[in-house]
C-alpha cells in the first residue's frame, strides 16, 4: 500500500478541490502503484476529516452496480462511497450549479435501513427484512478528478464521485411492489433523455445493498440503522448544466424533481 503520508496527502488534495470546486489530474497517473485498498484508504481519510469538522454519515452509495453505468464509465466492478447529511436534498430543491464538478445525474432508488446489516453473509433476504422502505432518489455525481482515463482507483478515492442525492416520491415497503420492476422516465427540461428498470441492478436492486454490505465487512465495517443507502443507478449518467430542471418519474412511487441555478 502507499505510504500513510502519501494517503493523506492525496485525501488533502481532494479536499482542496471539493472545496475551491476543482478537478485535479489523474491519481493513478500520478501513483501508478496505488491499489484499490489504498483508494478506500483516501476515502477513509477524506471522510474522517468530514467527521471531525462536523459532518454527520447518514449512509452510503454504491456505484457502477450496472452494465450501462459500467460501459459509461469503463469501469467494471462496484464501488462505495459516504453520504453526510449536507448532502441530502428534498425534492423540489435548488441546486446550486457551482457546488459541484462535472455535474451529471442518475436515477436510484433508496434504501433505509430499519436494522444493521454486518457482512460478510449478508443475502438479498437480509437486505429486505432489514429495510424499513425503498424510495426514490437522484444522485448528483459530483467528480473531482480529470474524467478520462479514470480507473476504479481514482473514482472510490473522489468518494466514488458522490456529490448529493435528492429524495422525493412516494416511500413503500419493499412487500408493496416487486422492486425489480420499478422503472423510471429521466428528463431534462421537459424532454425525457434516458429511461430504465431497477432489475438493471445487479438484478435486483436489494443485491446492490447485499454486495456493499459484505464489501465492508472487508474494511470492518458495517451499515447502521436508520442509514440510507443509494443502491446504484438503472440509467446512464445525464449531464446538466446551469439552469436545468431535471424530473424524474417513477410511475406509481412518484417522482423527483430538482432545478440547477
Amino acid at each position: 500500500m502507499l505510504d500513510p503520508s502519501r494517503i493523506s496527502a492525496i485525501a488533502d488534495e481532494l479536499a482542496a478541490a471539493e472545496r475551491d470546486r476543482t478537478t485535479v489530474p489523474l491519481l493513478t497517473a500520478r501513483n501508478p502503484d496505488m491499489t484499490v485498498d489504498d483508494a478506500y484508504a483516501v476515502q477513509k481519510r477524506w471522510a474522517d476529516s468530514r467527521r471531525e469538522s462536523g459532518a454527520r454519515l447518514v449512509g452510503r452509495k454504491i456505484g457502477l452496480t450496472s452494465k450501462v453505468m459500467q460501459v459509461a464509465t469503463g469501469i467494471t466492478e462496484p464501488d462505495y462511497g459516504v453520504i453526510f447529511d449536507d448532502m441530502v436534498l428534498e425534492s423540489g430543491a435548488s441546486v446550486e450549479f457551482d457546488r459541484f464538478s462535472n455535474v451529471r445525474i442518475e436515477v436510484e432508488l433508496a434504501f433505509v435501513l430499519a436494522k444493521p446489516l454486518e457482512g460478510p453473509h449478508v443475502t438479498v433476504f437480509d437486505v429486505l427484512d432489514a429495510t424499513a422502505y425503498v424510495v426514490p432518489a437522484l444522485e448528483i455525481l459530483n467528480s473531482h478528478i480529470e474524467l478520462q482515463g479514470r480507473t476504479i482507483v481514482d473514482t472510490i478515492s473522489d468518494n466514488a464521485a458522490m456529490g448529493a442525492m435528492v429524495v422525493g416520491g412516494r416511500p413503500v415497503k419493499v412487500d408493496e411492489v416487486d422492486l425489480r420492476w420499478v422503472s423510471a422516465l429521466l428528463y431534462r427540461n421537459q424532454t425525457i433523455e434516458e429511461s430504465g428498470v431497477a432489475a438493471a441492478v445487479l438484478g435486483h436492486p436489494a443485491m446492490g445493498v447485499a454486495w456493499l454490505a459484505n464489501k465492508l465487512a472487508q474494511h470492518e465495517q458495517s451499515l447502521g440503522e436508520g442509514e440510507i443507502i443509494l443502491a446504484g443507478s438503472f440509467t446512464r449518467p445525464m449531464w446538466v448544466e446551469r439552469g436545468d430542471t431535471v424530473h424524474a418519474d417513477y410511475g406509481q412511487l412518484g417522482a423527483v424533481t430538482c432545478r440547477f441555478e
